[in-house]
């Protein structure tokens, strides 16, 4: 028995090992797809849906590149739930700077279900002009050339959704840096290897772009209404449908804005607990992406073994340097020097660790102002 508990710690380290190289891989190509991606003509109208909630840091900024698109036929829809929230106001100093573009401001505080956002969401497509719906979250950065790269995905009729990956960029302090190295060496790598082996069946928040024919069919928002994982749901039901979702070859920016690392652990504890609720079979095996906390447990395991100290710090090392090497991976793919800083991953990896433990005690997450609990199905309802 004592050595069937040795081989499990081994047996992770090995397949964590193959995992840092496969997703070293499948970042790289990434890359390479994204330099040779092809754009659309401006043949589809594109209406872009930017749900607002609270004055969040760069927010002007982060508006502003969605409406210096270098596509012709597009309308942008803000949408906040009050007049007060100032993120509205944010809205309309962005309208007034950009008077030649078609864009709008949806103030409305009608609520469809559990998930503001979708109730947001639902508001603001009423205005909706055109047939291809973009969804973008508040937080997100976006070159000249996003929405030519994204109506290229539906060139092909077989396609219904479009995803975009995205990057993370630390606004300021040491939280908001674990914070964008979190989506850097954790989310894109692994979201991107189960693409390399099947058909994508789902979205990422960073961009949700679907045919407005099949929003509809499906039963548009209100169907998302009372779900956490929104994105998610939103490309499973068109895959569901029969249609294609399309992974864009393009990688937009999260600014990232953490208080502190409390206000991180939250975050990304909300994460961890949303991705557990809608696949908890992937997010189990996903422990292999620990690769550095599961060498750690390794080496404290040959030590009691008798093993020479070589060969526990050697483990210990060979982990550290696959982490390296998908550190690098992602910042030549990403191409942002800001984001390369491998001295935080022992702190970052061992900050991971702890939430994915903390995440199978308990199914409360926190987001904005709310504190909801998930359901065994993936839907949400407040505490209160």
């Amino acid at each position: 028995m004592p050595d069937v508990v040795f081989m499990v710690p081994v047996g992770l380290l090995v397949l964590s090992g193959c995992y840092m190289l496969v997703a070293c891989f499948g970042t790289l190509k990434f890359g390479r797809m994204m330099r040779s991606a092809r754009t659309a003509r401006d043949t589809v109208g594109i209406t872009v849906l930017k749900p607002l909630c609270g004055p969040e840091r760069e927010l002007a900024e982060n508006l502003r590149s969605f409406c210096q698109q270098d596509y012709e036929n597009f309308q942008i829809i803000f949408g906040v739930r009050n007049s007060d929230d100032p993120a509205g106001s944010i809205a309309t100093e962005i309208i007034n700077e950009f008077p030649d573009r078609d864009i709008e401001l949806v103030i409305d505080d009608t609520v469809i279900g559990t998930n503001l956002k979708i109730s947001n969401l639902a508001n603001m497509y009423g205005v909706a002009k055109y047939e291809l719906i973009v969804i973008a979250d508040s937080d997100m950065r976006v070159d000249p050339d996003y929405l030519k790269t994204v109506a290229a995905s539906f060139e092909n009729a077989d396609v219904g959704a479009a995803t975009c990956l995205y990057s993370g960029s630390a606004d300021h302090g040491a939280a908001s840096r674990l914070g964008a190295m979190f989506i850097n060496d954790w989310f894109l790598p692994s979201a991107l290897i189960p693409t390399m082996f099947s058909e994508l069946s789902f979205c990422f928040g960073a961009t949700m772009a679907v045919r407005r024919e099949l929003l509809d069919e499906f039963g548009g928002f209100e169907k998302l209404a009372n779900v956490l994982a929104d994105d998610y749901m939103l490309g499973n039901l068109v895959h569901r449908g029969g249609r294609k979702v399309a992974l864009v070859p393009y990688i937009v920016e999260n600014v990232v804005s953490e208080r502190n690392l409390k206000s991180l652990f939250l975050h990304e504890l909300r994460w961890a607990r949303t991705i557990r609720s809608v696949q908890p079979g992937g997010y189990a095996l996903s422990v292999i992406t620990e690769a550095l906390p599961i060498s750690l447990i390794t080496a404290v395991f040959l030590y009691f073994y008798d093993a020479p100290a070589w060969q526990c710090l050697g483990v210990v090392a060979l982990a550290f340097g696959l982490r390296v090497l998908l550190h690098s991976s992602v910042y030549v793919t990403v191409r942002n020097g800001r984001l390369f800083s491998p001295w935080l991953i022992p702190l970052r990896d061992l900050f991971s660790f702890g939430v994915r433990v903390s995440s199978y005690f308990g199914s409360t997450v926190h987001w904005r102002d709310q504190v909801m609990t998930i359901d065994g199905k993936s839907r949400f309802q407040d505490t209160a």
